[in-house]
């Protein structure tokens, strides 16, 4: 083990971690309204001597970004990790389609019990920020405590808009999709590689992307006191069969694209059809909105057509959104250097994980050129973890595995020459 390298881990502390995670966890940064977390990411890297710099997009949403110079002999690495949660924290928001009210968990107020540390995001993707946070600055210190001379720089990217969501209320749109990392892309903040934190204990080069398709049903509008004396054509109702027939397809769709990493699902999300303030009469439409995974190589409109071909004259599909599945080449030095630094952490041979689906803004870095591994955490092993408890706990010891990985890359890096 390098000097460098026993300096950096020996500032990567369970304590530190911990401190970081509830930090993040306490600062609310819903998609679009990430700006305030950003600024205090700007300020904790400035206090470690990075130059860290808020990256604003408008008045409430930023990125935070900072750099560990070197003598430029090297290539550069990012260490990037999205800071939006997936949901707000706020009832008024989030109930009651996230459950009858919000538990504790589903709030930005972070709670510290012994490995763990509950809160509104705290282990997707907060817990994963923290980890970039310190060992960016456990890096940073070491290097000035052992003189060392870094061949490479290292980038600390914290993105906003990482999560799958359009705009929450008015305002510009594209807050979401990976807003945040495209934008840092287009200011100059580019690197040779770079490495996603996020949740997964496995290093993956590819993932799938994503495709949101609205279905229109047609109907006829009328009124409840004339449904037997006029023409009668229920939209909600078609929709209601159409949505069955939808699911079960939806169910099929993984094993006619499965690849040998990824599995794409696909999901009905949102309904809407009919005046909730006015149920005497029906509406000339129902819309259903849906995401559809793509696996690499598939193409949106080739899921588009597959989707039409289903449906038929039933509805009218349109797609509405897309960020494309990517690769990177497994042989690349940053997949094959973050496997080996995973094995290291962990202590045991890697093994890729089958049937993947989810996206993350790795597919906006590989898509703009920088050949991207994504690497992360475990689920905390809580019992009876559900989806949203899973998101939002961290465990404190998987932190510091995440962190040594991270840190072991970081420091090779800085070793290599080009």
């Amino acid at each position: 083990m390098s000097e460098l390298l026993a300096e950096v881990l020996r500032r990567i502390t369970p304590e530190r971690l911990r401190a970081a995670a509830v930090a993040v966890t306490s600062i609310p940064s819903p998609t679009g309204r990430e700006a305030t977390l950003a600024a205090w990411l700007a300020d904790q890297m400035q206090m470690s001597g990075i130059s860290g710099q808020v990256q604003r997009i408008d008045d409430d949403q930023a990125n935070a970004v900072g750099r560990v110079g070197s003598r430029r002999t090297g290539r550069d690495l990012m260490l990037y990790a999205p800071i939006d949660t997936l949901t707000t924290g706020d009832p008024a928001e989030d109930v009651p389609w996230i459950g009858p009210e919000l538990r504790p968990d589903m709030r930005p107020e972070a709670m510290a019990d012994g490995d763990f540390v509950q809160g509104l995001g705290a282990g997707n993707p907060k817990g994963h920020a923290a980890c970039v946070l310190v060992v960016g600055q456990a890096y940073a210190e070491a290097v000035e405590a052992v003189e060392a001379e870094p061949k490479g720089d290292l980038v600390l990217a914290f993105g906003a808009g990482g999560m799958p969501t359009n705009a929450i209320g008015s305002g510009r749109a594209n807050t979401g999709h990976g807003v945040g990392a495209s934008f840092l892309l287009e200011r100059g903040w580019y690197t040779d590689h770079a490495i996603i934190a996020k949740p997964g204990d496995f290093v993956a080069y590819d993932e799938v992307g994503l495709c949101w398709f609205e279905l229109t049903v047609k109907g006829i509008h009328t009124y409840a006191g004339s449904r037997h004396r006029l023409a009668y054509e229920n939209p909600i109702v078609t929709a209601a069969e159409l949505i069955v027939r939808l699911e079960r397809w939806l169910a099929g769709f993984p094993a006619r694209h499965r690849t040998a990493t990824a599995a794409p699902q696909g999901i009905i999300g949102s309904v809407a059809g009919g005046w909730e303030r006015m149920l005497a009469v029906t509406p000339a439409a129902c819309r259903i909105r849906l995401d559809i995974r793509l696996a690499p190589g598939q193409t949106p409109l080739a899921v588009r057509r597959e989707l039409e071909a289903f449906v038929g004259a039933d509805a009218e599909c349109e797609l509405v959104a897309h960020i494309p599945a990517t690769t990177t080449d497994p042989g690349s030095w940053v997949i094959t250097e973050t496997i080996r630094a995973w094995e290291a952490a962990s202590g045991r041979p890697h093994a890729p994980v089958p049937d993947n689906s989810g996206a993350t803004d790795a597919n906006i870095l590989r898509a703009r050129g920088i050949p991207t591994a994504r690497v992360g955490m475990p689920k905390a092993p809580l019992p009876g973890i559900d989806f949203a408890l899973g998101m939002n706990t961290v465990q404190v010891t998987e932190m510091r595995r995440l962190s040594e990985v991270l840190a072991r890359v970081a420091v090779a890096n800085s070793e290599e020459e080009r």
